[in-house]
């Protein structure tokens, strides 16, 4: 119950997270144009790889370590101060790089770049992952919800024309800086205080390095097909992209919330020799997360081609076929969230999934190459999905020894024929009802009852364990 009221917190910020943009994406997109909106993105995806740099694979790497020593103050205490100076020590020396970096060769974006490094900031006094080693997630979720709430009032107070662009840029670094400060006070009573003298910060400097190449790898998917774009394509391309590719990852958020949640989990129990038990938490997640998004990919496929004009404006027609295009991602990265950071990474096999999401970013860049020479933002789209199955493919293939991939797929073709039904109901309706936020809710309506029905027709058996757990819960 533990673990579901973790994914409940968890799974709750991420429709947060969806429901916020519901009002800022829109607004933001028209005031700014996509032009601007552009800028944020090239801006922001540049000092992304920055602070990435700085936290190495500390987020990770801490969030494992904690849960390692959950039970042991003292020692938890003494990991936290070890990695959390670590953090500082390097965050310091990427920030230095950065700024560097920015006023010697930077020249149409320097002040922009400058404000961006506020995000550099913001990592070094992250210690999210220290509530995250704990299971701990009402705080960071309660924390987060607050900080988005106000960064919604600040832009709406604040962003009110194209040249507000660096308001807005302030606006997301600074409240992400003010919400990471906000978790230091919980520290208090959770941890004690242990002398310098016994601090012994770099002989964690190896370990989270392991962790840093697969964490600045997977970033490559969310940040080189911007960088890319910018340099070959428009800006305009590039805001279509960096807009439909946002609401793509809020719904695979919902997702992965899983895997912020059982990486702790499974790592507390790889240390207590449970290996029973994590084979059992594996299966369980990879059924779960297959269960909806499945449903979720083929529903933002069938509502995309309407929804991202209306949602976003008219300057985002082609936002509508790159979302249509991108949609199977959601499956793809939530399958091998389940095999890569629910397994791999909470069982020390690091070096396996280093491999995997290497695999991915090389053939990202590969694919972006001639993809987007020759269709685009819709190019770099594909090349999104193309890299990501790779990725899914390699892990698949790493596990054979260990994990019984036909009890994983067992019922996954039942959601895809769900899914599938549910698809061609919905994108029939979409395409003869106008889009409005009362039709919009009619499909989903239906998109879920289709979806629903189906399973109880197929007799999935998620649908018994969603009814076991609820009769479990009650009693």
């Amino acid at each position: 119950m533990k673990v579901i009221k973790n994914y409940l917190y968890n799974a709750g910020y991420q429709i947060l997270n969806m429901l916020l943009p519901l009002i800022t994406v829109p607004y933001i997109a028209r005031v700014l144009g996509a032009h601007n909106v552009g800028i944020n993105e090239y801006t922001n995806s540049w000092v992304t790889f920055f602070y990435l740099m700085g936290q190495m694979g500390i987020t990770l790497y801490g969030n494992r370590e904690i849960a390692y020593h959950r039970d042991d103050i003292f020692q938890r205490s003494k990991t936290f101060w070890e990695i959390e100076s670590l953090q500082v020590l390097t965050i310091s020396l990427s920030l230095i790089a950065y700024l560097t970096a920015v006023l010697l060769f930077s020249t149409t974006f320097k002040y922009y770049f400058l404000m961006q490094g506020l995000w550099i900031i913001a990592t070094g006094v992250d210690v999210s992952w220290y509530f995250m080693g704990l299971e701990n997630f009402k705080v960071t979720v309660v924390r987060n919800a607050l900080v988005k709430l106000a960064s919604v009032v600040l832009i709406f107070t604040f962003v009110k024309s194209t040249a507000d662009v660096s308001i807005y840029i302030l606006i997301l670094g600074g409240s992400q800086l003010i919400g990471n400060l906000t978790l230091w006070p919980y520290l208090r009573g959770n941890i004690t205080w242990v002398p310098i003298h016994q601090w012994r910060p770099f002989k964690h400097f190896y370990p989270s390095l392991l962790l840093f190449i697969p964490t600045i790898t997977t970033q490559v998917y969310l940040v080189l097909n911007r960088i890319m774009l910018g340099h070959m394509a428009t800006q305009a391309d590039l805001g279509n992209f960096g807009q439909s590719d946002k609401i793509v990852k809020f719904v695979l958020a919902i997702v992965t919330a899983t895997g912020t949640v059982m990486l702790p989990h499974v790592a507390n129990q790889f240390a207590k020799g449970d290996v029973k038990g994590v084979r059992n938490s594996l299966y369980a997640s990879f059924d779960f997360v297959s269960s909806i998004s499945i449903p979720m990919m083929f529903g933002l496929m069938a509502i995309s081609h309407q929804f991202a004009p209306w949602f976003l404006g008219s300057g985002f027609q082609m936002s509508g076929d790159i979302m249509f295009i991108e949609s199977p991602v959601i499956v793809f990265i939530a399958w091998s969230n389940v095999t890569g950071t629910q397994y791999l990474m909470p069982v020390n096999r690091v070096k396996e999934f280093t491999t995997s999401v290497t695999i991915g970013a090389v053939s990202n860049i590969v694919f972006n190459i001639f993809l987007i020479s020759a269709w685009g933002a819709n190019g770099a789209a594909l090349a999104t999905v193309g890299s990501e199955f790779l990725v899914t493919a390699a892990q698949m293939v790493m596990i054979r020894k260990t994990i019984s991939r036909r009890k994983m797929f067992r019922e996954t073709w039942k959601y895809l024929v769900a899914g599938m039904i549910m698809f061609l109901v919905v994108y029939r309706i979409n395409e003869t009802i106008q889009m409005t936020i009362s039709n919009l809710i009619l499909e989903v309506a239906v998109g879920v009852f289709m979806y629903l029905t189906m399973l109880f027709v197929l007799r999935a058996s998620i649908l018994a364990k969603a009814k076991q757990m609820l009769n479990k819960n009650k009693s």
